[in-house]
């Protein structure tokens, strides 16, 4: 199925023309990396760079084609300029935004998303396996609890882990070219995982990965929220730039264990925001301390204290830390996060600490995040 879908979106891109040249985008071969997945669509239109601000109409027009096809519930497709006969003067770097919420992303990047969520906060590590995802949905969590409208967003397209840990395998219904994100835990919540089977490997290349990633902002029914939480993915690459040039972006969290060498990346993490402009809210220590659940004896594993000193040295703020607990675990694994599985737990008001304060620095961050990130390539 998935074959015969592509090749009738490529039959449907053949009536799609370039107004200049007059050939059809298939004929002119500027369709790359077309593929669909369970009815989602995605692909790439690599058109000379200093073409690629006029033909986003076009980009639209390829894009409306592929939706109308039967057997397609969605379709995204992306520009992704190469360099022609003769490559365009560098431009000069825009001045800054004026004051207030940004009607228009950068250059070419169209409207910026999510333009009814009041604050946007991504949740990152420089590497993977520190705990930010089970820290993402705690913290979502325990915002909601707080009766605030929370909305989460899984942005790691390869790996997402929110179906697993929200405990939730449905598929979420669409309206029209809308989809609705599933709700759970007294949130909203979306992945690339609740539209594709669990074991699909998404071996997709950076501008499929950033078209994915946008249709999950813009596509998706989120409404008006409080507050989203951005589960992102390790690391400093597609997905983090995506963000920081297509939403406006309050602030980031940065987890990271004790150890040396994820401090390393994290600092990494850190510098990658502060070049976005995107202030850093502050760090958090995972994994800090192992307790044991039969003896109660306290062991730090991977160190202790180490994320606290580097927010010092850093001169961000530390939010605080979290034990490596066997429980957070069991009940991740479980889809039942610990804040609202066991409010009860030393574990549980942890993650509620730092939500609190997250939310006190989101209230105030208004005015340094209005005007939004600007990026500027040297």
């Amino acid at each position: 199925m998935g074959e015969e879908l592509v090749e009738a979106v490529r039959r449907a891109l053949r009536a799609v023309r370039d107004p200049q040249t007059g050939r059809d985008l298939v004929e002119a071969g500027v369709v790359q990396g077309l593929a669909a997945r369970d009815g989602l669509v995605q692909f790439a239109l690599a058109v000379p760079r200093e073409r690629a601000r006029d033909l986003e109409p076009l980009r639209q027009e390829a894009e409306r084609a592929a939706a109308a096809v039967p057997g397609v519930l969605s379709a995204t497709a992306v520009l992704t300029a190469h360099r022609g006969e003769a490559a365009a003067p560098k431009p000069a770097a825009p001045p800054p935004p004026a004051a207030g919420r940004p009607a228009k992303a950068p250059a070419g990047q169209g409207p910026m998303l999510l333009p009814d969520v009041s604050k946007i906060v991504a949740v990152a590590s420089g590497k993977g396996g520190v705990g930010k995802s089970t820290t993402a949905v705690n913290l979502a969590v325990a915002l909601a609890i707080q009766g605030l409208r929370v909305g989460l967003l899984d942005a790691d397209i390869y790996g997402p882990s929110l179906p697993q840990m929200l405990g939730a395998r449905e598929r979420p219904r669409t309206e029209g070219q809308r989809i609705i994100p599933i709700r759970r835990w007294g949130l909203l919540a979306m992945s690339i995982g609740f539209l594709v089977e669990e074991d699909t490997a998404m071996i997709w290349r950076g501008p499929m990965v950033m078209g994915a990633l946008e249709q999950l902002m813009g596509q998706v029914e989120w409404g008006a929220l409080d507050v989203m939480v951005v589960d992102m993915p390790p690391g400093t690459g597609d997905a983090q730039l995506t963000m920081s040039q297509r939403v406006p972006l309050a602030g980031a969290v940065i987890v990271s264990t004790p150890q040396d060498v994820a401090l390393i990346d994290a600092r990494r993490g850190v510098r990658m925001f502060e070049k976005v402009n995107v202030p850093v809210l502050g760090l958090v220590e995972n994994m800090s301390v192992f307790c044991c659940p039969n003896c109660g004896h306290r062991a730090e594993i991977f160190g202790h204290g180490g994320a606290r000193r580097e927010a010092e040295r850093l001169g961000v703020e530390f939010l605080g830390e979290l034990p490596l607990a066997l429980n957070i675990r069991e009940l991740a694994d479980a889809g039942t996060p610990i804040v609202a599985a066991r409010p009860d737990t030393p574990e549980a008001a942890g993650y509620r600490r730092i939500a609190t304060r997250l939310w006190e620095k989101l209230q105030g961050a208004g005015a340094a995040a209005a005007a939004g990130p600007r990026i500027v390539v040297e």
